[in-house]
C-alpha cells in the first residue's frame, strides 16, 4: 500500500502549500486593492471586474464536462490566480524595477509578461508535480490554466479600474468616463487575455502528461511557458503604440489565437466521448466495469436522465449514489485510457482498484432508466 500511501502525502502536500500561499498572499492584496482606490471606488471596481467571470467560468466548466475536475482544484486554481500570482508578479516586478531600474515600457513588454506567466504558470507546475494523476491531457490544462488566468485578471482589473477612476493610470483625468473606458477593453473586449495567454503554458503540461517521449514531456512545458510569454508580450506592446497598434494586433493576432485556442478545446472536448467509450469498453472486457452501463456514462444526456430518474427513485441518497457511480466510472475509464496509451501515472493500479471497488460498492444501490432492478 505504500503507493497509496505516497498518493495521499502528495495530495496533502499540493493543498496545504497551495492554500498556505493564498492565505499569505490574500493579506497584501486586500490591502493594495483598498489602497488603490477608497471605498466607494473599491467596490465598484470590485464590481464591474467581476462581471466577465461567471461567463468565462461557465465556458470553462462546459468544456470539462465529460470528465469534471474536482471543484476544490478548480477553486483553488481561481485563488492561486487572484492572490499567488499577482502578488508574486507584483513584487517581483517592483524589485526588477529597483535593482535594474527598467522603464516603464520594458516593465510592460518584457517584465510583466514573464513574471506574469512565470507566477500563474507555477500553479500548473505544481499540479504536474503533486498532482499528476488529475491531468489526463491538454484539455484538463486548458481548464487549470483558464482558472488561474481568471483569477488573475479579475484582481488586475480591480486595480485597473480603480487607478482610472483615480486618474492614477496616467491615461487621463479619471472619472466615469475613463472607468468605462478601462471596463469596455479589459473587462468586454479582452476578459479572455490572461486565461489565453496562461492556455499556452496548460497546452504544454497538458502534452507532457499524455506523451511517452521522455523529450516531450521535458520540452513541452518549458515551449508552452515561452508561447505564453510571447502573447502576453504582443499583447502589452500593442497598447504602448496607441489605439491603432493595439486594434491590429486584437483582430490580427489576438482574435486568431483565442479562436484557435478555443477551436482546440472544443475539439479535444468532442473527441472525449469516443476516448471514453473505447476504454470502458476495454474496462468491460476485462471484467471491471459492466458493458451495459457505459451509455450512461459516454452520452451526456443520459448521464442527466439518470441521475433524474435515481433521484425520482431514490431520493438524494440514491442521487448521490448515482453522482458516485457516475464518476467514479468515468475516472476508472481516463485512466484506463491513460494505461492504454502507456502513460498512466505509477499509482495507478492502486487508483484503478479503488474506482473498481467503488464501482461494486455503489452498482447494488442504483439501477437506470428501464432497468428494474440493479444488474449487480
Amino acid at each position: 500500500m505504500r503507493p497509496m500511501r505516497v498518493r495521499r502525502r502528495e495530495s496533502a502536500a499540493f493543498t496545504v502549500v497551495v492554500t498556505v500561499l493564498v492565505a499569505l498572499c490574500a493579506v497584501p492584496m486586500a490591502a493594495i486593492i483598498g489602497l488603490s482606490g477608497g471605498g466607494a471606488t473599491t467596490v465598484v471596481a470590485v464590481v464591474l471586474a467581476a462581471v466577465p467571470v461567471g461567463p468565462l467560468v461557465a465556458a470553462y466548466l462546459w468544456l470539462d464536462r465529460y470528465e469534471p475536475e474536482p471543484r476544490s482544484l478548480l477553486a483553488l486554481g481561481l485563488l492561486w490566480g487572484g492572490f499567488v500570482a499577482t502578488a508574486a508578479a507584483l513584487l517581483i516586478g517592483g524589485i526588477g524595477g529597483l535593482v535594474v531600474g527598467i522603464t516603464d515600457e520594458q516593465s510592460l513588454s518584457i517584465v510583466a509578461p514573464v513574471t506574469e506567466e512565470a507566477s500563474k504558470g507555477f500553479f500548473l507546475l505544481l499540479l504536474l508535480w503533486w498532482r499528476r494523476a488529475e491531468l489526463d491531457g491538454v484539455l484538463d490544462g486548458i481548464v487549470y490554466a483558464g482558472m488561474v488566468g481568471i483569477g488573475f485578471a479579475f484582481i488586475e482589473n480591480i486595480l485597473y479600474l480603480g487607478a482610472a477612476y483615480n486618474g492614477t493610470d496616467a491615461t487621463g483625468p479619471g472619472g466615469v468616463q475613463a472607468v468605462t473606458a478601462t471596463f469596455v477593453v479589459r473587462c468586454l473586449f479582452s476578459p479572455f487575455a490572461h486565461p489565453l495567454f496562461t492556455a499556452f503554458t496548460g497546452i504544454g503540461v497538458g502534452l507532457a502528461v499524455s506523451s511517452r517521449s521522455p523529450m516531450v514531456r521535458t520540452v513541452a512545458p518549458i515551449a508552452g511557458y515561452i508561447l505564453a510569454v510571447l502573447a502576453h508580450a504582443t499583447w502589452n506592446t500593442s497598447t504602448l503604440g496607441g489605439f491603432d497598434s493595439f486594434a491590429m494586433v486584437y483582430f490580427v493576432v489576438m482574435v486568431p489565437g483565442f479562436l484557435a485556442v478555443a477551436a482546440l478545446a472544443v475539439f479535444v472536448s468532442r473527441s472525449e466521448r469516443r476516448l471514453l467509450t473505447a476504454a470502458l469498453q476495454d474496462a468491460a472486457r476485462r471484467g471491471l466495469f459492466p458493458a451495459s452501463d457505459i451509455p450512461y456514462m459516454v452520452d451526456l444526456r443520459a448521464r442527466r436522465e439518470s441521475r433524474r430518474f435515481a433521484q425520482r427513485n431514490g431520493g438524494k441518497a440514491g442521487a448521490r449514489a448515482m453522482a458516485g457511480y457516475q464518476q467514479a466510472a468515468i475516472e476508472l475509464g481516463f485512466l484506463h485510457h491513460r494505461f492504454l496509451r502507456g502513460t498512466a501515472p505509477r499509482d495507478f493500479s492502486d487508483r484503478g482498484q479503488d474506482f473498481v471497488n467503488q464501482l461494486q460498492a455503489l452498482r447494488p444501490q442504483i439501477s437506470f432508466p428501464g432497468q428494474a432492478v440493479s444488474t449487480r
